[in-house]
Order: C-alpha cells, then sequence, then structure tokens
C-alpha cells in the first residue's frame, strides 16, 4: 500500500468530470500537508490509494487583466461552428471550489474534500465482488456512503451525527467540513455577439456513493463502465447576465437537488469507442431479449428457466440500476413552480455520438 496525503496526502481523485480538469487548469488551490494521528491512523484499511485534501480553495480567475496589466490565462473552448457557419467560443471566466457561505463565489474560503476515514479512492477491485465475473476493475469513487444513523442528512447543511447516511460533514461555526461550493461563470460567444452569459452555483455540494468504474471487455474489445454520481446540494441555481456582470435575468432556483444517476451496470455496462470519423461514441447496448420458452407464460419463475429469470428479475428490481431526480422546490425569478420528481428511472438503451459540426 502507498500513501500519500494532503494530511499525508492520502491521494484518491473523484470527480473525475470535475475535481480532476479543475487540478489541472491554471487557478490558484490551498492546501497544508499534515501528519496522521495514532487515532486516524487506526482506523485506516490500507486498501487502494485515497486522496484527502484539507484546507482546499480552488479558484480559476478570469479573463481581465491582472493588476500589472497582463493578461490572465483564461479556460476557453474553440473550434466549434454553429449551424449557420460562425465561430462559437465557450469562455470560463470563472470557476471555483470553495467552503460553505461563499456567496456565489465572491466569499471563497477552504473546505476539506473527502474524510481521513472515509477518503476518495483510487482502487484496483476484485469484478467477482461487486458483480462484474473475473475482471479487474478500476474504480475512482468519492467518500462511501454509510449505514444509516452514523453519517449526516445528505441535504441538510446543518445536519447532525446520525441524521442520513452521507460521510461529509456539513460546515458549522468551528469546522469548514467536507461539503464545497461549486460554481461556474461562462460566456458563449457566437461570431460577434458574446451577450450569453451564464452562471451557475450549487451549495453545500454533496457527492458521496459516487464512482466511476472502467474494464476491459474481451468480445467487443472496448473499454466498458459503470458511472454513478450522487449529486446533492439544497441550493442549484442558474442565471443569464450581461458580460460586465451588472444586470442579471431571472434567477432559475432548486432547492433540496437530489440527483442519483446510474449510466451502465453490471449486467448492461456502457461502452466507449471512437468511430471511423473520429467522433466519440458512448453507448448503453439494450439488454438482450428473452429467447423462447426462457419466460413462461404465466412470468413466474417456476414456469421459466431458473437462470434466465433471475436475471430479468435482477436487471428490473435492482435499484442500483436506477436513476432519480428530485427537486424540494423550483422556481424563476418571483414565479414558484413547487416541487418535482422523476423517480426509478432504467436506462434500457442509450447512444451518444459526438459531431463535428463544421462538416
Amino acid at each position: 500500500m502507498t500513501w500519500f496525503s494532503s494530511r499525508q496526502l492520502l491521494v484518491s481523485v473523484f470527480p473525475l468530470l470535475t475535481v480532476w480538469s479543475v487540478l489541472v487548469m491554471p487557478g490558484y488551490a490551498e492546501a497544508e500537508l499534515q501528519g496522521l494521528s495514532e487515532t486516524e491512523m487506526a482506523g485506516i484499511d490500507g486498501a487502494g490509494i485515497g486522496l484527502v485534501l484539507e484546507n482546499f480553495k480552488f479558484s480559476h480567475g478570469t479573463d481581465e487583466p491582472d493588476a500589472s496589466g497582463e493578461q490572465a490565462r483564461i479556460f476557453r473552448i474553440g473550434g466549434i461552428k454553429s449551424t449557420d457557419g460562425r465561430d462559437v467560443d465557450i469562455t470560463v471566466n470563472h470557476l471555483y471550489i470553495s467552503g460553505a457561505n461563499s456567496n456565489y463565489g465572491q466569499a471563497l474560503g477552504p473546505v476539506n474534500l473527502g474524510r481521513l476515514l472515509n477518503p476518495w479512492r483510487i482502487d484496483v477491485v476484485d469484478g467477482n465482488e461487486i458483480g462484474i465475473a473475473n475482471k479487474a476493475v478500476l474504480e475512482f469513487a468519492a467518500s462511501s456512503r454509510v449505514s444509516a444513523g452514523q453519517g449526516y442528512d445528505c441535504m441538510d447543511s446543518s445536519a447532525g451525527l446520525g441524521s442520513g447516511t452521507c460521510s461529509s460533514r456539513p460546515a458549522t461555526v468551528d469546522y469548514i467540513g467536507e461539503r464545497a461550493d461549486i460554481g461556474m461563470q461562462m460566456n458563449v460567444a457566437v461570431g460577434d455577439d458574446r451577450s450569453a452569459n451564464i452562471n451557475i452555483h450549487a451549495k453545500s455540494a454533496v457527492i458521496d456513493g459516487s464512482y466511476l468504474r472502467l474494464w476491459g471487455d474481451d468480445d467487443r474489445r472496448q473499454m466498458v463502465g459503470q458511472f454513478k454520481l450522487n449529486f446533492y446540494s439544497p441550493e442549484l441555481s442558474i442565471n443569464a447576465c450581461a458580460q460586465d456582470g451588472s444586470s442579471c435575468g431571472s434567477r432559475i432556483l432548486m432547492s433540496n437537488f437530489a440527483l442519483e444517476l446510474a449510466i451502465g451496470n453490471q449486467l448492461q455496462p456502457v461502452f466507449f469507442d471512437v468511430d471511423g470519423s473520429g467522433n466519440f461514441v458512448v453507448e448503453v447496448a439494450a439488454i438482450r431479449r428473452p429467447q423462447p420458452g426462457e419466460i413462461g407464460a404465466d412470468g413466474l419463475r417456476s414456469s421459466s428457466d431458473a437462470e434466465a429469470w433471475d436475471f430479468y428479475e435482477s436487471y428490473y428490481t435492482n435499484p442500483e440500476f436506477r436513476s432519480n431526480l428530485k427537486i424540494g422546490n423550483f422556481s424563476v425569478g418571483d414565479r414558484d413552480f413547487g416541487s418535482a420528481r422523476v423517480q426509478g428511472m432504467l436506462i434500457q438503451h442509450l447512444n451518444i455520438k459526438t459531431r463535428d459540426l463544421s462538416q
């Protein structure tokens, strides 16, 4: 076992799609190296590589010149064309990860990412233990969920111990917690029109129980995987402002936002590929149809092939295969639309393919 830490840099990187990209972008981040106490070391099982970042703060600056007049480094996505042939330029003016109460990124403070007793992880796990037969599986995972009563309510930013299943603790007067304010301000320019400025902010966000698992498929000779994203925030907001930030439109506000997204599973993994034209392909293949006679006319196990019946029973009843979206209250400006919920969504087939709009 190899330890790195930010109290020793117990290493592991999750939000692969966010935090990993954040760490390689220009900006600044703060963390402090500290030793582990005997009590903390006693709670570590020595499996995999873990990551805990303490007193962490990240801010990717702005497109404006700095104090000395030098042009600041920016995060820009180019090479895109609109359907009418105009250049599309996406500039991220501000991207931040901060402690709680950041006032939409205006007052950045430190936060802990992961816990010493429940860090983010990079590990190679035995597929037989997670339902992926005879495979070594590379796993990138956030802090695990814990048993009910041993953790904290995932949504409540003032939750106490014993209120829920999230390991990440909310901020208190004396502790910065492990729940980050996350936000992004970006400008989308189409040709000479730079009027589209979009701001996205999430308060006290929690991603416990999220993971990305990758392995190889022998038959298709492709990389396959499972992606599970749990995202909880007491407030997620979106609004559009003028380029100089002087005026903003109505804010789309979603309170008590909970997303539990499952793409791919043990029976129906997600395939990653690049086609002949160089475009990226993500596919969740349709579940196989039962062969004639495998499932009895009455649908009961006693009249069916037991192995086939168990396969479909597991596929249709396992809650880990399903996605959920809950919004406690949805509002736009001063108009309130109440709560919303999408529950038990099962992705039976999915095919996403990128395309070059300039062709």
